[in-house]
């Protein structure tokens, strides 16, 4: 039991890494909150600090969620035999998650962790290969739905309510469907600033540029 304890707040440390803060202090002396949307994620930080810096940001969040998972997961699973490695890496992922939606870097305020998200799903489809197939079809519902509203959120929100369908759809079972509930819900509280926004007509979409 104390590997895993160690492993989740170890977890949550990486995920609270707030990569968009650490590039808007590093590059521009910022404080990335107080510009644009004041969010410290990958589309704020495309729009404040420029298109290249923030898909740098996103590649690094994704990773937050992917590395902590797998290489800690494999760690672990010698260790704590009375949990699946799968169990252990959902434990590890959502530890990721929170950390990244409320890093204790930033008094517990942190980004919408879409992006971590999908980090975590893609070091857990290592052993769920029916998951891939989820992880195209979210990536792919986030595409077209961007496409056609031009807003990051509402195609983050749309792609967060179609997840615990498709994971039901493809039948992967209850802990999963459960898993995807539990990212759903995270994401809706994450973005519910944004949801009252683009009810009334005020969401702004998405302008690539260096505009701090």
């Amino acid at each position: 039991m104390p590997w895993i304890i160690i492993a989740t707040f170890v977890s949550y440390l990486i995920g609270s890494i707030p990569t968009a803060y650490i590039f808007g202090r590093v590059l521009e002396g910022i404080d990335i909150r107080k510009f644009g949307s004041g969010n410290v994620g990958a589309t704020n930080a495309m729009r404040v600090l420029g298109k290249p810096v923030g898909i740098t940001v996103l590649i690094i969040d994704v990773l937050k969620g992917f590395l902590p998972i797998v290489f800690l997961g494999n760690l672990l699973a010698p260790r704590v035999t009375s949990l699946p490695l799968g169990i252990i890496r959902i434990i590890l992922g959502i530890a990721c998650i929170c950390g990244h939606n409320w890093t204790v870097f930033l008094g517990f305020k942190g980004g919408k962790g879409i992006a971590t998200t999908l980090g975590v799903l893609w070091g857990l489809s290592l052993g769920i290969p029916a998951l891939k197939l989820i992880i195209a079809l979210t990536i792919l519902t986030w595409v077209v739905v961007f496409l056609l509203a031009r807003i990051i959120s509402v195609a983050s929100v749309i792609t967060a309510l179609a997840l615990p369908i498709y994971t039901a759809l493809l039948r992967q079972g209850k802990t999963l469907f459960f898993l995807s509930l539990i990212l759903c819900f995270f994401a809706i509280l994450r973005h519910k600033s944004n949801i009252q926004r683009v009810l009334q007509g005020k969401e702004p979409r998405l302008k690539f540029g260096k505009n701090p």
